[in-house]
């Protein structure tokens, strides 16, 4: 009969240890997850580099989703000069190219802020942020960094635009003068 209650007894205490253990591991994967997701977004706030600027891990929209406007006109932006040992400016002054910028169109912000007409309406703020982040880089920089250069300049115009409907920034027909 001892024996009986006894082995009732370690069963009872089984049931409560196992029940127990799956409270707290519930509750522990719950803040575990919110804990990741509060140091990754600080993370991105202080820029220590876990993504490149502009870099949306999540953002992989299909082409099928991307409608692209062009700027009309050639961007040609002031550079920073690099300044030699002797005193003298080297490299180009200015960079002069085309930008285009890809739009998911599944993107709740597409239709109101996406359209050729207020795109083209917006594209002297555009040129602008483009050239507040181009101004504080040399030609060696924007040759050597070229695609974080392009990730900067995305974070600008999302910020212009105070969403991320535009996923990509492309450059082309790139001359340094």
């Amino acid at each position: 009969m001892k024996k009986n209650l006894l082995s009732v007894l370690i069963l009872a205490l089984l049931i409560v240890n196992l029940v127990l253990t799956s409270v707290m591991m519930v509750s522990v994967i719950g803040t575990n997850s919110k804990t990741a997701a509060l140091i990754t977004s600080i993370t991105k706030v202080l820029n220590l580099e876990l993504y490149e600027p502009g870099e949306d891990p999540d953002a992989n929209v299909p082409l099928s989703q991307t409608a692209t406007y062009s700027l009309a006109d050639r961007l040609m932006v002031q550079l920073k000069q690099d300044v030699g040992p002797d005193g003298s400016k080297q490299g180009a002054g200015m960079i002069i190219f085309y930008m285009s910028l890809s739009m998911n169109t599944e993107h709740e912000d597409y239709a109101k802020l996406g359209t050729s007409e207020t795109l083209s309406g917006f594209e002297i703020q555009i040129k602008d942020a483009v050239a507040s982040v181009l101004q504080n880089y040399t030609e060696q920089d924007c040759r050597e960094n070229g695609d974080r250069i392009r990730g900067e300049i995305l974070l600008a115009i999302q910020n212009l635009f105070q969403s991320d409907f535009i996923y990509k920034v492309s450059i082309s027909d790139v001359i340094y003068q």
